[in-house]
């Protein structure tokens, strides 16, 4: 059997395999065809070892996936979980979770590796690559698969390819040349070319930093906190022990030092007011196109076009940059060293150029406001619905919780930039109303369950005044 033979009996159980994958954004109905676009041979031993990108075309379009495939001449229980099937070549598996691939994988980054036509791997200078250690897939529903490599490394596989730099690796590579010590330092990245019709486009294919130890999740540290006050039940929230207050004004500091860093050593520029009614227009288009999707919406749209109408009035010109574009609780790690910030690549489900597009860093702020809001009622969905007969109380100490630690954090923020947010209300407004829009489709769509949340903010969005 050759080469090409083994990869297409692979290749035939992608079409059943990939709607199951968590990182699979693509249409989970209908008919998938699966075409290779790029496919190299890492290693050709026991197991052996495929690098594959593939374009996948279903009924919402076609996009390039990244998906490194492992075949074992026997069946391994370890790798049950992980199974596609079985071919005349063997047991084919998900080569990100074979600890056997995985450390193929990371041996490319050797600068005595052999060259693999296609892929190109980077490393940055004077940094230790962890060869040897065994890697582990990191848990979460995540769009792309993290490869924790001992206590050393990480590396980050996008598994959605696009052409060009991914976001990721172009800010972590920026932030990090800056000597920047709230990011990860990045470790290397790798690159690759696959075809589409008579082109050959090229893009990031992963990215390797540093593994932050003794990291702490944001969300997980900001809901403990929601929980004890809601235990409590009678306290305030800067009356709890686990008041979170002090570590929303640390992340707000950290957050402008970044968007600091970011406008030093990347190029910013000015939103004129033509600029601004382009953006309204935009907010609106995606506030329409929610409504059609989900009719809960409709009572508040009016009160929010009005946000996204004050952007059209004469008004001074706004200072763009490059942002984080996708920011919550979940993108920050709590380290004894203070927080960090991880995953620049913006809004996965947008054009790669929107997500390198530039924004006031207002923007993130919003983002950041909407997350705290989660945190503090997403308990109130899972735990204490309407029924609980707390509920009502709660609901009052969510929104108390919501404020305090908002606050704190633009406080940090302005501590450590020349911009209070807050002095950007009709900007912060409009920003957080469309993040707040984009909830209320995501949940609708995913976790309907979850759309009191952002309905609840969309409602006081849309408030006179």
């Amino acid at each position: 059997m050759t080469a090409d033979q083994r990869l297409s009996e692979a290749v035939a159980l992608l079409p059943e395999w990939l709607p199951h994958q968590h990182w699979f954004t693509g249409a989970r109905t209908g008919r998938l065809d699966v075409r290779p676009v790029a496919a190299a041979l890492l290693h050709d031993g026991e197991p052996r070892v495929w690098h594959l990108l593939a374009e996948v075309t279903h009924d919402d379009g076609a996009d390039v996936y990244q998906v490194p495939l492992s075949v074992h001449s026997q069946r391994s229980d370890r790798l049950d979980h992980v199974h596609l099937g079985h071919t005349a070549d063997g047991h084919v598996y998900d080569a990100l979770h074979d600890k056997e691939a995985t450390a193929v994988l990371l041996d490319h980054f050797a600068d005595d590796a052999p060259a693999i036509d296609g892929l190109r791997f980077h490393v940055k200078p004077d940094v230790k690559v962890p060869y040897g250690d065994p890697s582990l897939v990191l848990p979460g529903e995540h769009h792309n698969t993290s490869l924790a490599y001992g206590d050393a490394a990480l590396l980050k596989v996008f598994r959605r390819v696009d052409p060009g730099l991914n976001p990721d690796v172009e800010l972590n590579e920026a932030l990090s040349d800056a000597g920047c010590t709230l990011v990860a330092p990045l470790l290397g990245w790798v690159d690759g070319d696959w075809s589409a019709g008579d082109a050959t486009p090229s893009g990031s294919l992963a990215m390797l930093r540093g593994f932050l130890t003794t990291a702490s999740d944001g969300w997980a540290l900001a809901t403990a906190s929601v929980r004890d006050l809601y235990a409590e039940g009678d306290l305030h929230a800067d009356e709890v022990g686990g008041d979170f207050a002090a570590e929303a004004y640390r992340l707000g500091m950290a957050t402008a030092r970044v968007h600091e860093t970011l406008a030093e050593v990347l190029p910013t520029a000015t939103m004129a007011p033509s600029d601004l009614g382009a953006l309204a227009d935009a907010m609106t288009r995606r506030l329409d196109a929610a409504v059609a999707g989900v009719p809960e919406l409709e009572p508040f749209a009016a009160g929010l076009r009005v946000h996204y109408d004050v952007l059209r009035r004469p008004r001074d010109p706004v200072t763009v940059q490059r942002i984080h574009g996708s920011y919550h609780l979940g993108q920050v790690l709590r380290t004894v060293l203070g927080w960090k910030l991880i995953d620049f690549e913006g809004e996965l489900m947008a054009p790669v150029a929107d997500r390198r597009a530039m924004h006031s860093p207002v923007r993130d702020v919003a983002q950041m406001l909407r997350s705290f809001d989660y945190a503090a009622r997403h308990l109130l969905i899972t735990d204490h619905p309407p029924e609980d007969p707390a509920h009502d109380q709660l609901v009052y100490r969510a929104h108390e919780w919501t404020q305090r630690n908002s606050e704190a954090f633009c406080n940090g923020y302005a501590s450590a930039s020349q911009l209070d947010p807050r002095h950007e209300p009709e900007l912060l407004a409009a920003y957080e109303s469309d993040t707040a829009v984009y909830e209320v489709v995501f949940e609708a769509r995913r976790r309907p369950s979850w759309l009191p949340i952002p309905l609840a903010a969309v409602e006081r969005l849309a408030l006179p005044g």
